[in-house]
């Protein structure tokens, strides 16, 4: 008898398990134009647009480098949904039976580079090599 509800009690809590709720996070970053690297928190995720999954609500560097583009560095903050907090947390995460998907999308213009004249770039070194001489 207690083999039979040790193996009842083991198929209900696999099963409870199987039922469990999943909260799933993703953020999608584009830049136009598209084709830019893209590095969230200085670790690489990708070529924009790209889509990344997260597990963390909050402050965000975000850089993108594109030749012939002026690197792009900023921050952003994910905020928290409101069934992230105490305790309806639990229940999104725990006991609900369905799936919860958090999707998240950033986009970013890029400036293009400002293109230098060569011959402009060696008056102004001249200019302040002047400036600097007593």
């Amino acid at each position: 008898m207690k083999n039979r509800i040790s193996l009842l009690l083991s198929f209900l809590y696999i099963f409870a398990a199987g039922l469990a709720g999943c909260v799933e996070r993703q953020l999608t970053i584009a830049t136009n134009p598209a084709g830019a690297q893209v590095f969230l928190n200085d670790e690489e995720i990708g070529t924009s647009p790209v889509t990344t999954s997260f597990n963390w609500y909050g402050d965000y560097n975000v850089t993108a480098r594109k030749e012939g583009f002026q690197t792009l560095n900023t921050h952003r903050k994910l905020e928290s949904p409101w069934y992230d907090y105490f305790p309806f947390d639990f229940f999104a995460q725990v006991l609900y039976p369905g799936r919860i998907v958090d999707l998240y999308e950033w986009s970013f213009d890029l400036t293009p580079e400002k293109q230098v004249n060569r011959q402009e770039l060696i008056q102004d070194a001249q200019r302040l090599k002047g400036q600097a001489s007593p």
